[in-house]
Formats: C-alpha cells, sequence, structure tokens
C-alpha cells in the first residue's frame, strides 16, 4: 500500500503548521494540538544524552494556550517575523493510529531593522493522530541543533 496519500495529510499539516506561525496566527496554533499533547524545544545534545531539559516545554492545549496569551500580554521582546522552510518530510511509521513522523526545519528571524538571519534550525519529530477525520500533533519535539538562540524564545517554532 502506498504512504502517498498519508504523506500528502501530513505534509499539509506540517506546511499549515508553520504558516500558522509565520503569518502571526498564534492564537490558532493550538488548534494544530490535541488535548492532551507534548510540545518540546530541546537542543540536540540533550536529546543525544538523554537529558529531559527544554528551551520550551507545555504538555496539554491549555499550555500552549496560556504560551500564547503570555507572548501577546506578558513577555517583552524585540518585535520580529519569522518564515519557516520544512523539508525532507518523512512518514517513518503508523502503529496504533499514531502516525510517526520527522520534518527538517530552519527558522528564519526578521527584525524591525529588517535584518534576516537564521534563528533555529533543526528537526520536527512528530506523534500524529487523527481526531474527527482531521490530523493532529499528539506531541511535537523541535529538536534544534543551533548551539545558541540570541534572544528569548517566545514564539513557538
Amino acid at each position: 500500500m502506498s504512504q502517498l496519500p498519508l504523506r500528502y495529510e501530513v505534509e499539509e499539516l506540517i506546511h499549515a503548521y508553520v504558516q500558522c506561525i509565520d503569518d502571526d496566527q498564534l492564537e490558532s496554533w493550538p488548534d494544530f494540538f490535541t488535548d492532551e499533547c507534548v510540545y518540546k524545544v530541546i537542543p540536540r545534545e540533550n536529546v543525544d544524552l538523554g537529558l529531559p531539559v527544554s528551551v520550551m516545554f507545555c504538555d496539554s492545549k491549555g499550555m500552549l494556550r496560556d504560551r500564547i496569551v503570555a507572548l501577546r500580554k506578558a513577555n517583552i521582546y524585540a518585535p520580529h517575523f519569522y518564515r519557516h522552510l520544512v523539508s525532507n518530510v518523512r512518514v517513518l511509521g503508523e502503529q496504533d493510529g499514531v502516525i510517526s513522523a520527522q520534518t527538517n526545519y530552519v527558522v528564519f528571524q526578521t527584525l524591525l531593522d529588517g535584518e534576516t538571519r537564521i534563528y533555529n534550525a533543526g528537526k520536527y519529530l512528530d506523534k500524529i493522530v487523527r481526531e474527527n477525520g482531521e490530523l493532529r500533533f499528539k506531541e511535537k519535539l523541535c529538536v534544534f541543533d543551533t548551539n545558541r538562540i540570541q534572544t528569548l524564545m517566545v514564539t513557538p517554532i
């Protein structure tokens, strides 16, 4: 059986996810996740060493929503824009209704002065399930290769 239709669905989910962030539609960002979910932005070094410490961690859709409220109302940071490039979307398998996928990403950040730089690069390790006919992230690990994050990370990767 071909995995192309499933791969296409996964690619569409990932493309819609990054477009939501890039277009600053962050109030819709939690809708890409199940109610009980895990979202982590974690250094590759910690993953390789089995260390759980992450830069950003949420373990429910409610925490994702809280993160966006904090970003909009409480955090102080330099205004910026993100632009994601994603590639090499791979469906690694499906077991008991959970789809495993891996995708490479690069996030460019542009500050109001117009300077654009690579902000973060790495891979998404996703666990995806179908809810009411739609794909949703049950777990999204953003494993980044970037050794140093230049500014406070407030916007999801």
